[in-house]
């Protein structure tokens, strides 16, 4: 599902599908929901992203929007002929390539009095689709007849393109935001609060931002704040102190847990704590 807001849908929309559908849905068939981009304790966000879409038993892949990222993702899981049900929602066409597998369509505007259907519908649905797993053709990998991918081994990356990566992400994210800000959005009759406080409430934002001079005097021991992350303490640092760009601190964050950063571009604060 599209994880960003979108400027054709009100604020807090997809968030609203996966808390009302979604989530529901899952639990009503006995499995555990996930977000594929529900990583906040691993070091590298895409590669874990890539790991659950490829390694989890069940997936549910929304396609409303028709968002790029969302059928990379779905072509992934197919390549590996993974079982998979697809929703869209009313507004979105269907996709040509992929128009001869079923979804389920679920009103946009999610009205209270059909939303519950659509949960039962969907339940039913993802219990059929994994106990005739084996059976049913799941991709199009499958009806092609073409071997599906297989992963062999463990996949090692270097601390460099690990840090490349995560950094990649959060640019992205903030271009969306930056996007989805300078654009108009869609008025919503019946708006739902969305939570945009920092992720933990040990975070203090009196708390000053950590100066290039202070990342540079920081040592082993030392507690650090982190909107995201909470309180941390640095367990290492790697690099060259002349050179703030490659500066690596590795922290122990107690809500975030254990995290590579580049200094220079962690925005870290203070902690009085």
């Amino acid at each position: 599902m599209p994880i960003s807001d979108n400027p054709n849908y009100s604020k807090g929309h997809f968030l609203r599908v996966y808390e009302y559908i979604i989530k529901p849905a899952c639990i009503l068939a006995d499995f555990k929901p996930v977000r594929a981009d529900d990583v906040l304790n691993t070091n590298h966000i895409a590669l874990d992203i890539l790991k659950r879409i490829i390694d989890s038993d069940m997936a549910l892949c929304d396609l409303s929007t028709q968002n790029p990222n969302v059928l990379y993702e779905l072509g992934i899981r197919q390549a590996f002929n993974k079982p998979v049900v697809l929703i869209k929602d009313s507004k979105t066409n269907r996709i040509f390539d992929i128009q001869g597998f079923r979804d389920l369509e679920y009103d946009e505007n999610l009205r209270i009095d059909n939303v519950q259907d659509i949960v039962e519908n969907l339940a039913e649905i993802i219990k059929v689709t994994f106990k005739e797993k084996d059976t049913q053709i799941n991709s199009l990998v499958k009806l092609l007849g073409i071997t599906p991918a297989e992963l062999n081994g463990s996949t090692n990356i270097s601390i460099e393109t690990e840090l490349i990566l995560n950094n990649l992400s959060s640019i992205d994210k903030r271009l969306n935001n930056i996007e989805n800000f300078s654009k108009p959005q869609t008025r919503d009759n019946n708006p739902k609060p969305v939570n945009e406080e920092p992720l933990f409430d040990e975070f203090d934002s009196s708390e000053e931002k950590l100066t290039v001079t202070e990342i540079s005097q920081l040592k082993k021991g030392d507690k650090v704040a982190h909107i995201r992350f909470g309180i941390g303490t640095l367990v290492k640092i790697e690099g060259n102190l002349e050179d703030l760009n490659s500066f690596i601190g590795e922290f122990n964050f107690k809500k975030g847990g254990y995290k590579k950063l580049l200094l220079r571009y962690a925005n870290l604060y203070k902690s009085s704590r």
